[in-house]
């Protein structure tokens, strides 16, 4: 079936838009360098049966394909809406809280919750601004690097001997969980201070890495830990608009100290 893929062409980003009615028209699943169309489009089906309606789709092998179009049965127009991104950065464009759906175990040590707990988090969020579950590639799952973009962990409380699922069927998970969450949440509480997204988060960390190699903080030849570790740090806090302009701030006075 040949239909016209939106690729948001007018103004290239997501998120800018907040249904303040219905929390769940604010999450965004993003599926990671998906390997096989047909996942794709029964992830779709998976989304749109619990009133989700927001894919994005960082690199894909195939998309479009017919394949994802015959899996995603009626759900055609989640397909047709769905944003094709070159990077994970992109896909989460505008998002305040990004979660990492993953059973896997890291060096990077996030705090990891089960799929009910973050659907929890994740509709709180979600009343007043964009947010986003991030789930990777068939095979491999999510990268170390994809992953600490995220600020949270989540994973499926499966059989520890067997805990393998299909990509599709865990955002079926993730989705029914979010739908129930939203059935006995509580109205949440009026947020006093703005969120930043997870786009101003990663422009403080650039600019601490840059300040960090002109204070010669930072080794060159030994940096990859060091840069890391601010990243995981700088992901598992939920920073405001004005804590990361203090911090933004404090190290512009520093570069104007170094350029004296």
């Amino acid at each position: 079936m040949a239909v016209t893929r939106d690729r948001n062409e007018a103004d290239g980003k997501a998120g800018i838009v907040v249904n303040n009615s219905d929390p769940l028209k604010n999450i965004r699943v993003v599926l990671a360098r998906t390997s096989h169309p047909g996942n794709i489009g029964a992830a779709a089906r998976a989304l749109k049966t619990m009133g989700l309606s927001e894919l994005a789709l960082v690199n894909p092998r195939q998309f479009p394909h017919a394949e994802a179009d015959a899996r995603s049965t009626g759900a055609i127009d989640v397909l047709a809406r769905a944003r094709i991104c070159a990077s994970l950065a992109e896909a989460l464009e505008g998002c305040v809280l990004a979660v990492a759906a993953s059973g896997r175990h890291r060096e990077l040590r996030h705090e990891t919750l089960t799929v009910r707990e973050a659907a929890r988090e994740v509709l709180a969020q979600a009343a007043s601004h964009p947010v986003a579950i991030v789930f990777g590639n068939e095979t491999a799952g999510l990268t170390s690097e994809e992953a600490a973009n995220c600020q949270l962990w989540a994973h499926i409380p499966a059989d520890p001997g067997y805990g393998s699922l299909n990509v599709a069927a865990a955002v079926q998970i993730f989705a029914y969980e979010l739908r129930m969450g939203l059935s006995i949440a509580a109205t949440p509480p009026a947020q006093e201070f703005a969120p930043a997204t997870i786009g101003q988060v990663e422009l403080l960390r650039e600019h601490f890495e840059r300040t960090m190699r002109a204070t010669g903080f930072l080794d060159p030849a030994n940096s990859k830990r060091l840069l890391r570790l601010l990243r995981r740090l700088l992901a598992r806090n939920r920073f405001e608009v004005d804590e990361v302009n203090i911090l933004r701030g404090f190290l512009k006075s520093v570069d104007e100290l170094l350029r004296k």
